[in-house]
């Protein structure tokens, strides 16, 4: 969903290059070591950030890992930037980039997890290529992602989810765990899970939450 433009957040995008990444060239590798004091840590990857609440909330209850949040609208980005230097959380980093050059970004075989939660669906199957489960997708995530790293997917579009599912398995990867409703699983997995902006409205609602964990 494309949020309304605030100036605020263009001005403090600027403002504050050591927290987060603008545009960066995908042609000039970013220094990572420096932007993180440990970056020998655990990396999870959150492509499609929204306005934070998921990562935010991640990054506060797991200080042993690091994150870095994807987003592609300066909007956005300026929202999870705000509440990351209100609460003073140095184990993130955002970029406001297009997940698409993903694996340019970041160094081969870096992250532990990637997240992707309610990604835009693009319905229509002349934008297959546009959803973030896509092979080509696939691919750069493949090529981020330690040889033990997972993908963790949620979504309430069950068609987003089909596709997803087998995508995923036409792809070769293999699935650590499948919920049609994770809501009202009783798993560990949902004990611990964390929900999105969009996660918490549309389960408020009844709908379904859509879960997949894989890995390559």
């Amino acid at each position: 969903m494309r949020l309304r433009n605030k100036p605020w957040a263009q001005k403090l995008v600027l403002e504050h290059p050591e927290a987060l990444l603008n545009e960066p060239d995908p042609e000039i590798k970013i220094p990572w070591q420096e932007r993180f004091a440990d970056f020998s840590k655990p990396l999870a990857i959150e492509i499609g950030s929204g306005k934070g609440q998921f990562i935010i909330n991640w990054a506060k209850q797991h200080p042993e890992m690091n994150f870095i949040g994807v987003e592609l609208q300066t909007t956005a980005a300026g929202m999870i930037l705000r509440k990351k230097l209100a609460d003073q959380i140095d184990n993130l980093q955002i970029m406001c980039a297009d997940a698409a050059n993903i694996a340019l970004y970041l160094p081969p075989k870096s992250a532990d997890i990637i997240f992707l939660n309610f990604s835009d669906p693009w319905p229509k199957t002349r934008h297959e290529k546009r959803r973030l489960t896509y092979k080509s997708f696939l691919d750069k995530y493949k090529q981020v992602l330690k040889d033990n790293g997972h993908i963790e997917f949620k979504t309430d579009n069950q068609g987003l989810f089909e596709y997803s599912l087998q995508s995923m398995n036409n792809y070769g990867m293999l699935f650590d765990f499948v919920s049609l409703d994770l809501h009202q699983c009783n798993s560990e997995i949902y004990k611990q899970n964390i929900e999105t902006e969009y996660e918490h409205k549309f389960a408020e609602r009844g709908n379904r939450i859509y879960c997949v964990h894989a890995h390559f």
